[in-house]
């Protein structure tokens, strides 16, 4: 006979743990500026008001999250800066449509409660929020025992953004003559970490030994919402495209319309040191270019005559340049010459 009494926590999960936690967000969500109609953690479902002043509204919404770089932050012990990468990957994505995001919500699925892990992660997430000004509203915490490893977790996100019709952008207003701009990334932002960890496993580099890396492999994400909205609300925009998983030929593709091309200037772009210590690991520039930004993290595309409207509205890090024009020809990406890795 079993004498034992079996509970929740007895199985792994700790429900007065993930408790305190979602009392933390409450706190830490409240604590804004202006005012808030509607304080949302806690309850089933969130509620956000409606930005005044879009005469044709139209929702657009995003979701993605961080692959494997939550594996170089378990190497290091270091979380606060997974939350700006995890907003990042979905708003650089509503953006591409001229949105502008208006709520985030995330969802973190764990093998165990770890409140100071936990707390590190949404003041990353709350950090991206407000560069990205946008409201956290909500999200999930799951704790999976048996199903993750010790100490394992994956985190994904969710950005809901509004746009009003006449300022959608599209393939039509992409045309031949178009200059394409690269915008600087801060670094590998969130996309190739299982090939970067397939390199430190083979060279068996210690990134705990090497300072370079430890900095290089946790910067957080480029989130280009204020500089992409801006240009977009004052027509400066014909189109733009965030480079992730795919590099910069898969993904400036998606927005080319048929018949035109995206003919890009490889050796115009500027590299980062990062990319180059990738490079010098032995993997092609066909590799490079199919896994990695390479040092840019957004395109736009914008008429030449507008060129000299672009640049005030980036800092200097973050200057768009010319590597490329939009030309006639059915194959939607032709890429010209080699990356210099120098």
């Amino acid at each position: 006979m079993i004498n034992k009494t079996f509970t929740y926590k007895k199985s792994g999960v700790n429900i007065d743990a993930a408790d305190k936690f979602v009392n933390f967000i409450s706190k830490i969500t409240s604590k804004k500026k202006g005012n808030k109609k509607f304080n949302n953690i806690g309850g089933f479902g969130s509620i956000s008001n409606i930005p005044k002043g879009i005469k044709k509204p139209k929702i657009v919404a995003c979701t993605d999250g961080v692959g494997t770089k939550v594996e170089i932050a378990n190497l290091l012990n270091k979380y606060d800066t997974l939350g700006i990468d995890l907003v990042a990957m979905s708003v650089n994505d509503l953006i591409v449509q001229g949105a502008k995001p208006i709520l985030f919500l995330d969802y973190i699925s764990l093998n165990k409660v770890i409140l100071s892990k936990l707390k590190s992660i949404i003041k990353g997430i709350k950090k991206g929020c407000e560069i990205a000004n946008c409201d956290l509203v909500g999200g999930e915490t799951a704790e999976m025992p048996g199903t993750y490893e010790k100490g394992k977790f994956d985190i994904a996100g969710f950005a809901v953004g509004i746009v009003d019709q006449e300022k959608i952008l599209n393939k039509k207003k992409i045309k031949k003559g178009d200059l394409i701009l690269a915008v600087p990334s801060s670094g590998i932002h969130s996309n190739g970490y299982s090939l970067v960890r397939h390199v430190l496993n083979k060279r068996k580099i210690n990134i705990k030994k090497d300072n370079f890396l430890k900095t290089e492999l946790l910067k957080p994400t480029k989130i280009y919402v204020d500089e992409v909205l801006n240009l977009n609300k004052r027509n400066l925009l014909n189109g733009c495209a965030n480079i992730t998983g795919g590099g910069l030929s898969d993904n400036i593709k998606r927005i080319i319309p048929d018949g035109m091309c995206a003919f890009i200037e490889l050796n115009r772009i500027k590299t980062l040191a990062i990319f180059k210590w990738l490079k010098n690991n032995n993997i092609s520039d066909k590799e490079m270019l199919k896994t990695f930004n390479c040092g840019i993290g957004f395109c736009l595309i914008v008429d030449p005559k507008k060129l000299n409207k672009i640049d005030k509205f980036f800092s200097r890090e973050f200057k768009p340049y010319v590597i490329g024009k939009i030309i006639r020809d059915k194959s939607k990406v032709k890429l010209n010459a080699q990356i210099n890795w120098d």
